[in-house]
């Protein structure tokens, strides 16, 4: 406390009368510090404290530093402090003392400050909270057996989460976080051309990226079946009326999906492609039996901003995916690299070639033809090198409407062009000519034209192709036998010309009562699937050779909608056999407007 400085003034008492004259006054200064009572002394030491106060709070503080499973690191208990340097009082934790355990039993194993406190959803009324799980219809699959009813909170939520990973499984870019591998990229460049192609293509995020395709290319001889039958076996031919069908595990729908415009599988691998106006490609594995743990898995997708896929198709040769929309430009996607070229024009023929949303690559996998623009009175055809991806020759078909459909022979040599009026062009890839043109009967308004089944035709340059299919806006799908031809008494035609002018049909169908959208033949020619897009359920099975409908499938209760892609494929891809006496010969697989991908198998 400070001093307080007093000042005291004296006054002089008053002398006798006889000393009136004097009358001044005498001042007399005292400087003193006044006494401190014992309640002012104990306030000044509680409120400032003093020197053996702040020497005994230090003792007490290295103390409570120094304390080690309750046992105390400096003097003997009752031993004070006073008189101790500050540098005695402190020490250096060397650790070799364990430290006291302040987790609790619900904390995690995580090292950090974060991982010892309890997660966020953890809430100790769960246990006190019971669930009836049988009161609630949605509920009761959650029990495990019929008469379990109530169970708490804490075991509810348990189920509640199994039941979500058994419908959702962790994602593998998940399980590798939870195994410390690399994380997820969430965008990643495909393109090698940064300016033209890299801002318009970007992965799906909730997918896996090209990586684990890549291996999956690299360990292809895993996924190989093989198709070639053994020697001295003949393959088994399929009954015509009745079909032997089987349904397998639809495909899982990605995220955003829409119709299934384009469908097609891998001509050795168990592979299938489907696209649609989503702008997002997908490629899932067919594999409906163990040890696949999901059946039918996504392995992984390519989204293409901006466009809406119309065409997309494998490479029967190599690795690669072409895939086009209704633009100027078409991708192409190597599998085994990850890498995404564009293709933005065809050089010299930029003014013909103003979409690329229609072509088809060639059996034998040189030749990629692409759907022209249409010219008065007909169409042009340009056709591309595969592996160079160079304009080659183009075709110019005279035909009122354009062309509708064309279809690659089956040795890749040469084209079928269809026009809507019905006309028939047969062109000759390496010839670079017309080989002939013929009308199909009763035409109106040609919409669809497919090309099946391998026979020797004698090489006189018209392919290995069996039987030729015509779809018309009527629904009528007329069916050619190009081995009558060999005659030369297809109808019309003089003795010598392969191409009649104006064959007759073998068998004139009139199950489809919409226009036909769809014709896909099985590898071997036994099987054609005519489908329309126009009204549900509108499919059809068609046995060949002897051109007779099944009338077991599909039924009223098949799920397949409004059909919008088709394709079928070697039942070798999936396994070739059940082992219960029936091969499996062909795997079918239909897209509808909605997403849905529904897939069967075929036996003989």
């Amino acid at each position: 406390m400070s001093k307080t400085k007093v000042r005291t003034v004296v006054q002089q008492p008053t002398p006798p009368a006889q000393n009136e004259e004097d009358d001044s006054d005498v001042e007399f200064v005292l400087d003193r510090e006044p006494e401190k009572d014992a309640v002012e002394l104990e306030l000044e030491r509680l409120v400032f404290g003093d020197s053996a106060g702040f020497r005994a709070g230090l003792g007490e503080l290295a103390v409570q530093d120094g304390e080690v499973d309750g046992e105390e690191e400096g003097e003997e208990e009752g031993t004070g402090y006073e008189g101790v340097e500050d540098a005695d009082l402190f020490f250096t934790d060397t650790g070799d003392a364990p430290l006291a355990n302040t987790t609790t039993d619900d904390s995690s194993d995580n090292d950090t400050a974060h991982g010892r406190l309890p997660a966020a959803w953890q809430d100790s009324d769960d246990e006190r909270t019971l669930v009836s799980l049988a009161s609630a219809p949605r509920l009761r699959k959650l029990r495990r057996t019929e008469a379990e009813d109530v169970v708490n909170g804490k075991d509810y939520t348990r189920r509640l989460r199994q039941q979500f990973e058994l419908l959702h499984p962790r994602p593998q870019w998940a399980t590798q976080a939870l195994q410390g591998g690399e994380p997820a990229r969430k965008k990643r460049r495909l393109s090698a051309d940064e300016d033209s192609s890299a801002d318009e293509m970007e992965t799906d995020d909730d997918i896996p990226s090209t990586a684990p395709l890549s291996r999956l290319l690299r360990d292809a001889s895993t996924l190989t079946r093989s198709t070639t039958l053994p020697t001295g076996k003949k393959r088994e031919t399929l009954r015509p009326e009745v079909i032997n069908i089987q349904r397998l595990p639809s495909l899982p729908p990605g995220p955003g999906t829409s119709a299934i415009t384009s469908l097609s599988f891998h001509p050795s691998l168990p592979l299938i492609l489907s696209s649609g106006p989503s702008s997002t490609l997908y490629l899932h594995q067919i594999a409906s039996a163990p040890p696949a743990l999901v059946a039918n898995p996504l392995l992984t997708s390519l989204h293409v901003k901006g466009s809406e896929l119309t065409t997309t198709a494998f490479h029967p040769k190599d690795s690669r995916i072409f895939l086009s929309a209704r633009r100027r430009y078409f991708h192409v996607w190597d599998l085994a690299t990850g890498r995404v070229e564009k293709i933005t024009r065809v050089y010299g023929q930029q003014h013909e070639q103003r979409s690329m949303e229609r072509f088809k690559l060639s059996p034998c996998g040189s030749y990629l033809a692409l759907l022209g623009s249409s010219r008065k009175g007909g169409g042009v055809i340009n056709v591309l090198s595969a592996s160079s991806l160079q304009w080659i020759a183009q075709v110019r078909v005279e035909s009122r409407g354009g062309i509708a459909d064309f279809c690659w022979w089956g040795d890749g040599k040469g084209l079928a062009i269809a026009g809507k009026g019905g006309e028939v062009t047969e062109w000759n890839v390496q010839r670079r000519e017309v080989v002939g043109r013929w009308q199909d009967e009763g035409a109106v308004g040609t919409t669809v034209l497919s090309l099946g089944g391998k026979h020797d035709l004698g090489g006189k340059g018209c392919g290995i192709d069996r039987w030729v299919a015509v779809g018309s806006s009527s629904g009528i799908v007329n069916i050619y036998d190009r081995r009558v031809w060999l005659a030369g008494v297809g109808g019309g035609g003089e003795t010598g010309d392969f191409f009649p002018k104006a064959p007759k049909p073998t068998k004139t169908l009139a199950h489809l009562t919409t226009p036909t959208s769809s014709l896909t033949f099985s590898p071997d020619g036994q099987l054609l699937v005519m489908a329309s897009k126009w009204k549900r359920d509108a499919v059809k099975l068609v046995h060949l050779p002897s051109c007779t409908v099944f009338q077991n499938w599909p039924t009223s209760q098949t799920p397949l909608g409004r059909v919008t892609g088709v394709a079928v494929a070697d039942g070798g891809i999936v396994g070739g056999g059940k082992g219960d006496g029936d091969e499996v010969y062909a795997v079918l697989a239909v897209g509808n407007e909605k997403g849905g991908v529904r897939v069967w198998e075929v036996r003989t």
